[in-house]
């Protein structure tokens, strides 16, 4: 620190804080500062360019402490961006990875006029509206169990200016007749559906904070797979395709489900090159 600038400044704060975080946290300065901005009300860029020397805000403290007891930063500031666009996150819905941004490209230039949208296991709503903001003819249905994940879904929809193109209803594959009421065929069907074995060794900060019911799916992580596959081809239209979201060791035993249930699958591969995403049609 510059031998001009006080102990207590926000710069000073920072720096401790990453010390602090460095032992829960693998991106310790990175969540220090974000958290910084937002105990500010400032994007982190106006942070590090015109408040580092200014007085810490009464707020930031408790903001790190919750970080220290392993809360995911983005369910502190409420909001993760996806897609390169901002969602508002919280407890009841998973936080958007960046991995699931291959299912959106995979759907735009795979289905590119598709006009019917489905959703399934919608949460914050990232893969639907990620899809339609870049179709501005398309309509997309997004559902799901939880109604806290809908009423999440349903505000950043408003936010991105899509709510007029999207319905959000609740749903769960597991009852009888879920789709009847959906008015379908689907030119495009998306789904990142629970696919963790229940006892996966996962870091606290994801068993611990995000919602177990959109995580777990058997021992295996294909209780959801095996229940909702078998219903995608009533679902499609002629051409339609549909995109489902998997582990990373599960391409073989997911892809056989569809074989299974008659459909044809493809694999398609994230920026690692791991096993990411099946179409299904």
């Amino acid at each position: 620190m510059p031998p001009w600038m006080p102990e207590d400044t926000v710069a000073a704060a920072i720096r401790e804080a990453a010390q602090r975080l460095a032992a829960s946290s693998d991106t310790a300065r990175l969540d220090a500062e974000v958290l910084m901005a937002h105990a500010l009300g400032a994007t982190r860029s106006e942070l590090l360019l015109r408040h580092m020397g200014g007085p810490v805000p009464a707020g930031y403290e408790a903001l790190v402490m919750r970080r220290i007891a392993h809360e995911p930063v983005a369910y502190i500031v409420g909001e993760q961006e996806f897609f390169g666009l901002p969602f508002a996150v919280s407890s009841d819905v998973l936080i958007p990875r960046g991995d699931s941004e291959v299912l959106v490209e995979t759907a735009l230039a795979a289905r590119p006029r598709a006009r019917r949208i489905l959703d399934c296991g919608t949460g914050s709503g990232a893969l639907l509206l990620a899809v339609l903001s870049q179709l501005p003819e398309a309509h997309g249905i997004g559902i799901d169990r939880s109604p806290g994940a809908l009423a999440v879904a349903r505000a950043n929809a408003q936010s991105l200016g899509l709510a007029e193109r999207t319905a959000l209803v609740e749903a769960d594959w597991h009852v009888p007749c879920w789709a009847d009421a959906l008015g379908g065929p689907f030119d495009l069907i998306l789904a990142n559906p629970p696919y963790v074995e229940d006892d996966a060794p996962l870091d606290r900060s994801v068993r611990a904070f995000e919602p177990a019911g959109a995580l777990f799916s058997g021992p295996e992580g294909l209780d959801d797979y095996r229940i909702l596959i078998p219903q995608l081809r009533g679902l499609l239209a002629p051409s339609g395709l549909a995109l489902v979201e998997i582990g990373h060791a599960q391409a073989d035993a997911v892809s056989a489900i569809g074989h299974a249930a008659g459909l044809s699958t493809q694999l398609y591969r994230d920026l690692a090159n791991r096993p990411r995403v099946l179409g299904f049609w």
